[in-house]
């Protein structure tokens, strides 16, 4: 006899619920035992009835297992929030330094600070600015260009 793909749904009637349960639950106890014999693995199965009767399983004591798991979710919980902070941490400043040489570079654009440059550093300021000054000037350009054009199609226009 075939058995037939079961639906993962609540079992409406309470008998059969009760049966599956049962029949379940052992299945499940079995499993475990199996697996600490045959992997020699530590296992501890806890489970409550829907009546609330609890049912369990442990290969060794299930108060040392659950201590046990206790520590590794704890410490699996914080390493990577102290990693995380060592990483904000870093993060945060790299970017006060990118911060500061943008303010540094701020000032020497607007003349400030120069004192300290080397002929250089002035050189590259002063292309930087031209470079600046061109792309302003090429902008207005355009800008004016489209406002000449909107006027001279406003005097041609015939309600004028």
């Amino acid at each position: 006899m075939v058995r037939g793909k079961t639906q993962m749904r609540r079992i409406e009637n309470a008998t059969s619920r009760q049966v599956t349960f049962s029949k379940r639950r052992n299945g499940l106890l079995k499993k475990a035992f199996e697996l600490s014999v045959l992997c020699d693995a530590e296992v501890a199965l806890i489970i409550f009835s829907p009546r609330g009767k609890l049912y369990e399983f442990a290969s060794s004591s299930m108060q040392e297992t659950i201590e046990r798991y206790n520590r590794h979710t704890k410490d699996t919980r914080t390493k990577p929030s102290e990693q995380n902070m060592q990483l904000l941490k870093t993060e945060a400043a790299n970017m006060v330094k990118k911060i500061e040489l943008l303010e540094v570079s701020r000032r020497k654009l607007l003349g400030e600070g120069l004192g300290s440059c080397t002929l250089e550093e002035l050189l590259q300021i002063e292309q930087q600015l031209e470079r600046s000054v061109s792309s302003i000037r090429a902008r207005k350009g355009t800008s004016f260009q489209g406002t000449d054009r909107a006027i001279k199609r406003k005097g041609k226009s015939p309600s004028s």
